[in-house]
């Protein structure tokens, strides 16, 4: 076996025989590389299987997850303009909030499959597992199999990535992209080679019609190291560059000069934005709104900093800690001992760019996401996942490589220290569950540091035996979240992986405190089904915990707060019917206010009945005011249902005057009244578009009922 340099292909594997005879390429893709062990590439595979069947695995326990996207999902299925253009119905009257890419892969498994929850879900799944592969393809570049594996492992145990890569919001298909887009840079930067960099610029530019903006977090990073590091003169690297960024300008940019140019009055409203213009939401609402808090037509809109305290220690609060940063001391560490231990390597060690480009990506973006004063939600942290996972693979196997040099153990020994202590810290955060294994991460993460500090003493065995301990009791906190995230239905806009812990809440609250979803606070926990539908006030009976005042519960009786969620059909928790394709299942009110902005409301038969109605003979079978109440309509009748005002019912479509002729032209059948029995006018305010248009046709129409819900028949005026 030959000793492998830091730029050498494989760390710990011996060098590729030349002049071997040529094979199958089924034998090539089962055995892989000639100098592997027979066992690599079999592995590799069975953990691509493992994480698809974990991940698959009481899938549809989520039903139809987020109705917002699931809706646009439906509408994408029934419709190529809808398709397009992410519409939230079929007849187009507004688009979700995101460009629709994410969208793309979900509605056209439902053209295959038919609408079922599987069939949204199922695609997520199956970027895990892309995810994975591309995370092992890159680490194995410079080291062999058991770091690709470990790799693998850690990213999918995170627990904030058992919960997104099941769930349809677009974060998904966006860890895949930027993952993606970090592996062809570092192939880039192998040789050089245009072709690599023009496929990472590619990459970026999908990654932008998926959530626009954060696509662009990591690309100093990726321009900054192909220019400096690869292994071509200046002016080349520059150039190819350039090229990269043209690349990402067409990948992406197409999309959005069809839909600018696009006649306005011939395609849907674009949701989020305020003037009809998708520019306007990508650097608005979805862009430096982001950034500074300065977000029209948000549920906290031209606030700042009502999301939660912002700093340096924003990954490691009461409600985020848990989702991601189980290992991220450990990355931080070994990223450090890497580039120390690589300092003296030449400009072009393709090792040290390897890090370099995995940990900028990660430094970048947790920076960002930590000082970023506009909303911001726990599951937002899933785009670190693909970027710790490999830090701390390579870190492992460098090091462990390198054990003979005086300042590898102790590094070691430092990583396995932070992970065994923070790991307590963040299990103990979560009162009551499993209260052995925080004690047991904390003394065997402890004894494993240990072993590690005098690992090259030890025999190779005993050494194994160490290497085990630190993997077994560094992975098992986040291991513990993730298997109970898998075990869970999660519905509804807010996430969160794991149990709940003490201080947690919405979207970035204080550690230790109340939660930070809205600007006035308060412990929230959304979209997560509580045991047997009975916990107070949350979506589907979720385990919502209602601040002062009290957030409307979805699903009690007729939206009140703090109702006890009720049992949807078949038994299930809460309202929503889980089952393959089902519709939402009974309970009480539609859920107004912030309860029906988050999540989807309930829907009864005598409501699904009413709207099914003679529904082919209208562009649209009802409206609603907000995204979740139309969508929940939407998903239970299969029928197109307007969401006026967008997601927040804050966005100014359609007018008054446009709605009044849409009801002229017989396009609109029925208007879906709020939970407290009235219009509402969501969140747009007494004076917003919504009002006025909930006002109008309170005042001109015949009031009906069906079950517990109040429609207003478009067709029937007063009088």
């Amino acid at each position: 076996m030959t000793t492998p340099t830091l730029d050498g292909p494989l760390v710990g594997a011996p060098a590729p025989t030349h002049g071997a005879p040529e094979r199958s390429f089924v034998r090539r893709v089962w055995r892989g590389r000639p100098e592997d062990p027979r066992w690599a590439r079999p592995a590799f595979f069975g953990a691509l299987l493992v994480i698809g069947a974990l991940y698959a695995w009481n899938l549809t326990a989520s039903g139809y997850a987020n109705s917002f996207y699931s809706a646009a999902v439906q509408a994408g299925s029934q419709s190529w303009k809808a398709f397009f253009f992410g519409s939230l119905d079929a007849g187009n009257a507004i688009t979700v909030d995101k460009p629709p890419a994410a969208l793309w892969p979900m509605a056209l498994s439902v053209r295959l499959l038919g609408l079922s929850s599987f069939a949204i879900l199922f695609p997520q799944v199956l970027m895990a597992v892309a995810t994975a592969g591309v995370l092992y393809a890159s680490v194995r570049r410079h080291f062999a199999a058991p770091a690709g594996l470990l790799t693998v492992a850690v990213f999918a145990l995170t627990p904030v990535a058992a919960l997104m890569f099941r769930f349809n919001n677009p974060d998904a298909a966006l860890a895949l992209l930027m993952a993606t887009a970090v592996y062809c840079t570092q192939r880039a930067l192998e040789k050089a080679g245009t072709k690599w960099l023009l496929l990472a610029g590619t990459a970026v530019g999908l990654a932008f019609l998926v959530k626009t903006l954060q696509a662009f977090l990591i690309l100093p990073v990726l321009a900054l190291v192909h220019v400096v590091l690869a292994p071509a003169p200046l002016r080349k690297r520059i150039g190819q560059v350039l090229l990269a960024g043209l690349a990402m300008i067409v990948a992406g940019g197409w999309w959005v000069a069809v839909v600018e140019l696009w006649p306005a009055s011939a395609r849907p409203y674009i949701g989020g934005s305020q003037n009809n213009s998708f520019l306007e939401l990508t650097f608005g609402y979805n862009g430096l709104g982001r950034i500074n808090g300065e977000e029209t037509g948000s549920v906290g809109g031209g606030q700042g900093g009502g999301w939660g305290e912002t700093g340096w220690d924003r990954m490691f609060g009461s409600n985020i800690g848990g989702q991601i940063s189980w290992l991220i001391p450990a990355a931080l560490i070994l990223l450090a001992a890497a580039l120390l231990a690589t300092r003296k390597a030449p400009r072009t060690d393709g090792t040290r760019a390897a890090f370099l480009l995995w940990g900028g990506s990660l430094l970048i973006t947790m920076v960002i996401f930590s000082f970023m004063q506009g909303i911001f939600h726990e599951y937002y942290t899933v785009a670190l996942a693909p970027y710790v996972a490999p830090l701390v693979g390579m870190g492992a196997a460098l090091l462990w490589r390198e054990r003979g040099r005086a300042w590898a153990p102790p590094a070691l020994a430092a990583a396995m220290t932070a992970t065994a202590a923070w790991g307590y810290v963040l299990l103990d955060r979560a009162s009551g569950y499993h209260p052995w294994l925080k004690w047991a991460v904390l003394v065997g993460g402890l004894a494993a540091a240990l072993g590690l500090l005098f690992a090259n003493r030890l025999g190779r065995r005993l050494a194994l035996g160490v290497v085990a301990l630190s993997c077994a009791t560094g992975l098992a906190g986040p291991a513990a979240y993730s298997l109970t995230t898998l075990g869970e239905g999660h519905t509804g806009s807010i996430v969160t992986a794991g149990p709940a812990v003490a201080g947690g809440g919405m979207g970035g609250g204080r550690p230790g405190g109340g939660g930070g979803g809205f600007p006035d606070g308060g412990a929230i926990r959304q979209g997560q089904q509580g045991q047997q539908g009975q916990q107070p006030g949350g979506q589907d009976g979720g385990t919502g915990r209602p601040p002062t005042g009290g957030f409307p519960g979805q699903n009690g009786q007729n939206g009140q707060p703090g109702q006890q969620g009720q049992h949807g059909q078949n038994g299930l928790p809460g309202g929503q019917d889980q089952t393959p394709g089902g519709r939402p299942g009974e309970g009480g009110g539609m859920g107004g206010g912030v309860g029906g902005l988050l999540n989807g409301a309930a829907v009864s038969d005598e409501a699904r009945e009413l709207l099914e109605a003679d529904a082919d003979e209208y562009t649209w079978a009802a409206a609603a005011i907000g995204a979740q109440n139309a969508a929940s309509h939407q998903l239970a009748t299969g029928e197109p249902v307007m969401a006026i005002g967008g997601f927040n019912g804050t966005d100014p479509s359609p007018t008054l005057a446009r709605f009044q002729q849409y009801v002229a032209d017989g396009r609109v059948h029925y208007f879906i009244a709020s939970g407290d029995g009235g219009t509402g006018g969501g969140m747009g305010g007494a004076d917003g578009t919504s009002a006025r248009i909930s006002a109008w046709v309170e005042e001109n129409f015949t009031k009906v009922t069906a079950g517990s819900a109040t429609f207003y028949d478009l067709t029937r005026p007063k009088g």
